[in-house]
């Protein structure tokens, strides 16, 4: 049984994936997937890819996206790439998100990256 302390955790995680998803659909952002990598890393709970359609779109997605986060009270998140809104990187701690426009999305494809099984998972024999 979790103690308290993860339960909250657990509890903070989800309602920063609900908080985020909720903006990403509210802000129009395309392609969104949701990856839990718990499990495969210690970074954060979740991985959010989305897409924008163009530069202009990616940085009111990631501004709408940061301005959600810290009125739910999740603080400041950490934030990289807004000025050239080619690839955004906004790290809530519990949940960390890329918003790309298309083309660069498909260059690093990152989501094939992390949605890869666990090794752990895979029994040897």
């Amino acid at each position: 049984m979790p103690s308290p302390a993860g339960m909250s955790r657990e509890l903070d995680a989800s309602q920063a994936i609900e908080t985020v998803l909720a903006s990403l659909e509210d802000s129009k952002a395309e392609d969104i997937v949701s990856i839990d990598i718990r499990r495969k890393s210690s970074l954060g709970d979740y991985m959010v890819v989305a897409s924008g359609r163009s530069h202009r779109h990616v940085a009111a997605v990631a501004e709408h996206l940061i301005k959600a986060l810290k009125d739910e009270g999740f603080g400041q998140a950490r934030v990289e790439g807004l000025p050239s809104a080619d690839w955004v990187l906004i790290d809530s701690g519990d949940v960390i998100v890329h918003v790309f426009r298309p083309e660069v999305r498909e260059f690093y494809n990152i989501e094939k990256m992390w949605q890869a099984p666990d090794l752990e998972d895979e029994t040897v024999h």
